[in-house]
């Protein structure tokens, strides 16, 4: 087993780092990290549990620890606020530990793998051109990856298998995006119950930039960014999870809908038969019902890491339109993160640090 710790342990993605990870068959959490008005408790004693199933009872007793600490971990999983992240993820890199971030802070650093494994692996090679340094001057061995936007997840990995067959070169979306997206406590209730809110600060920003990285390709001086434009219009409606994403989009040649259809379907993931644990065996799921996707009945297959495509229509504006949905907490954040650090422990990007190290 790789050994974990978990930056932000008490917020609402480091509650679902816990969810995941305490039945994990790869990684067991020994060391959980928060605000120091945190630390020193148990955990069970520091966080407000607000996971749909109980706490694990082990990790439920362990203390929690400031960010100064220095525990004996193989793998850190940060999900702190982007407020905090970046000074706290770099010296933990600075430190020799392989963080796996959430926080949008290091996402377009352009020695920073922005990593959906299905999407774009390859890129975890930026890694070897990271040069974290320690108290001493030497490297220290440590590096960060991240994981896109919640709302950047779906409209990719639906956008990947076109882009691979055909190239896309315009896409406008509009999303309708969960109160769970909010952190907790969120959207004030008066806000969010009855209401749509048009406006979420910095994500159609992050929407079109993020797009072009995961899309782009990586030559000898970092990610050459894809030549694809994104208009992004963003929106928080009254659900507790699934970001529901319509979109349209151009695609050089003009495929038709079936054309589309077919490829989604037809795509092969590249995770498949590498066996790791948190891959759906459906990463994409296209459906035919006219009334789907949906949140309530759609956003937690594959455990919550499977994206569905539906209503794919011929569109007369840019070509093609369809809705795509997507677990912002699972895929969209911690699961992301998590099938982030399988795939760089299946390429030996995380092993078993010597203790030392940690000092």
């Amino acid at each position: 087993m790789l050994r974990a710790a978990i930056l932000g342990a008490t917020g609402a993605v480091g509650q679902t780092f816990v969810r995941l990870l305490s039945r994990h068959p790869q990684f067991e959490v020994v060391s959980l990290v928060a605000s120091e008005r945190s630390a020193g408790k148990p955990y069970r004693e520091a966080a407000r549990w607000l996971q749909a199933e109980p706490l694990d009872e082990r990790i439920g007793g362990l203390v929690v620890e400031g960010v100064d600490a220095a525990p004996d971990a193989d793998v850190v999983f940060s999900g702190l606020d982007a407020s905090v992240a970046g000074d706290v993820e770099a010296d933990w890199a600075r430190r020799g530990y392989a963080v796996v971030s959430n926080a949008r802070n290091f996402r377009l650093d352009p020695t920073v793998p922005l990593l959906i494994p299905e999407v774009n692996p390859g890129h975890v090679a930026l890694i070897d051109r990271q040069s974290w340094t320690g108290a001493d001057g030497a490297p220290s061995g440590g590096f960060i990856v991240t994981n896109p936007n919640c709302s950047t997840v779906g409209l990719v990995m639906a956008l990947k298998p076109l882009d691979d067959a055909f190239g896309v070169e315009a896409v406008h979306v509009v999303t309708m995006q969960a109160l769970s997206g909010a952190g907790y406590p969120g959207v004030a209730s008066l806000d969010a119950l009855g209401n749509v809110v048009p406006f979420i600060g910095g994500e159609e920003e992050k929407m079109a930039v993020e797009t072009r990285k995961l899309l782009g390709t990586l030559g000898p001086d970092g990610v050459e960014m894809a030549p694809v434009v994104v208009s992004a219009q963003c929106n928080r409606v009254p659900v507790i999870d699934g970001h529901l994403e319509a979109v349209s989009v151009r695609l050089t040649g003009g495929p038709s809908a079936a054309d589309v259809a077919a490829v989604l379907r037809e795509w092969r993931s590249p995770l498949h038969g590498r066996d790791l644990p948190t891959a759906p065996e459906t990463p994409i799921l296209v459906t035919d019902d006219p009334a789907a996707p949906q949140p309530r009945t759609h956003v937690h297959l594959g455990g919550g890491m499977t994206v569905t495509v539906g209503r794919i229509q011929d569109c007369p504006v840019l070509g093609v339109k369809f809705v795509v949905l997507s677990h912002n907490t699972v895929r969209g954040a911690a699961g992301g993160a998590v099938l982030n650090a399988e795939l760089l422990a299946a390429d030996g990007r995380i092993g078993r640090r010597a203790t030392a190290e940690a000092a």
